[in-house]
């Protein structure tokens, strides 16, 4: 019991990272489960397990909050799945230890250029007019379903700030398009790890728990995607990105423990200040076009109906 509750805390708090940021699930769960004694490979099956349920959980409660666009998810998931299927066949025939160190690297600067992008530059210069296509999506979802076998872990980090720093789709659309695709990846991978792993070394009791916690995180974790402002949802996905990846990003470059805490601190700082900027933001662009007339969030222009408009909305005139 004491084991299900431990995997069930472990569950909820790798969705809820994931839900409201589209990313983390994979490698909140693997690190848990690694650092508790599992092989590698056994822990990302495990994981990948718990996520059938989680990330169909969190794709409906997406669908509800309308934060996915279905084109792009339909062009993602594909890709993405035949990537998994393959990475899973990788990481039970070999080790990954010299692509964990790339991946970290490129992950932590791609977080980098995310958060400053939307902690720092104008908001009216986040995003464009151009949706990605599927010369964009489909290599992308490939790599990051092989990521996410292959690394016990991957397909939201890779997705999600790829997406992000495209600047072709708003945040919280991005977080549940990729939070959708996931679902089919997920499914490829588990059936890859059963036919190469067959069941040997699997707990199905940590698969229990890392579902329930999952389950019963992703409404929140969608609920939060909805409200958070683009300018913090981004940043905070940048700043998850880069604490994830520096350690080890750090390690690799064999500085000694005293530095790389030293280092560690610095970017925790800074990314508060990233946080606290991007806030400061928000509310002198709330300010402004409050102003200018303009009270309503993007989101919330499309939650309410236009018969919803009272006739006191309505400019005033001469009806005389």
């Amino acid at each position: 019991m004491q084991a299900l509750l431990f995997f069930g805390i472990a569950g909820f708090l790798a969705q809820l990272v994931s839900g409201t940021l589209g990313m983390g699930y994979g490698m909140t769960s693997t690190t848990v489960l690694i650092a508790a004694g599992t092989a590698p490979a056994i822990a990302s099956a495990s994981a990948h397990f718990a996520q059938v349920g989680t990330s169909l959980a969190s794709g409906v409660s997406h669908w509800k909050f309308r934060n996915i666009d279905w084109r792009t998810v339909s062009i993602l998931a594909v890709p993405g799945a035949i990537g998994a299927a393959i990475g899973a066949f990788a990481l039970v025939a070999m080790s990954t230890d010299v692509a964990s160190a790339w991946i970290s690297a490129f992950l932590f600067l791609l977080g980098l250029y995310v958060l400053v992008r939307f902690a720092f530059l104008k908001l009216g210069k986040l995003i464009t007019d151009k949706r990605p296509g599927a010369k964009f999506l489909a290599p992308l979802g490939f790599v990051a379903g092989f990521v996410d076998a292959s690394g016990g872990g991957g397909w939201g980090p890779v997705a999600t700030t790829t997406l992000l720093s495209s600047g072709r789709l708003e945040p919280r659309k991005v977080v549940g398009s990729v939070s959708a695709a996931e679902f089919v990846v997920t499914v490829a991978a588990c059936l890859a790890f059963l036919i190469a792993l067959k069941q040997e070394g699997m707990n199905w009791l940590v698969v229990l728990g890392l579902l329930i916690g999952g389950v019963i995180a992703a409404p929140i974790g969608a609920w939060l995607a909805h409200h958070m402002p683009p300018r913090v949802l981004g940043t905070a996905a940048g700043g998850l990105i880069i604490l994830a990846n520096a350690w080890m990003l750090l390690s690799n470059l064999g500085l000694p423990y005293t530095a790389i805490v030293v280092c560690y601190a610095g970017l925790a700082v800074f990314i508060v200040a990233a946080l606290v900027t991007s806030i400061r933001s928000m509310r002198e662009e709330k300010r402004v076009n409050a102003l200018a007339g303009e009270d309503l969030t993007d989101s919330e222009e499309e939650d309410e109906p236009a018969t919803a408009r009272s006739p006191r909305d309505e400019p005033a005139t001469d009806r005389s």
